[in-house]
């Protein structure tokens, strides 16, 4: 199952390998990545394949948020297809 992960937050060192070590740890695999700093501001959008994934979606949702509140940044994953939803309102 693809989703959508998308992190927003002040620039800081780590914010790419904390993130992607959440996603290691559950067998999250990364099929697209884009990420971009404007004005000390970071934001990185990822698809991902959660379909390996040994643990629930929402589990996935409460570790990647508790890594998010840690870091002071907003990290939230969402199906593809809600996100899609979401996008065309």
């Amino acid at each position: 199952m693809k989703a959508v992960l998308t992190v927003i937050g002040q620039d800081k060192i780590g914010i790419i390998y904390n993130v992607t070590s959440v996603l290691a740890e559950y067998d999250i695999n990364i099929l697209d990545i884009n990420q971009t700093i404007m004005q000390d501001i970071f934001t990185m959008i990822m698809i991902v394949d959660t379909s390996k994934a040994p643990v629930s979606f929402e589990e996935i949702q409460k570790k990647l948020s508790e890594k998010g509140e840690e870091l002071d940044l907003s990290i939230r994953i969402q199906h593809e297809g809600i996100f899609n939803a979401m996008s065309e309102l």
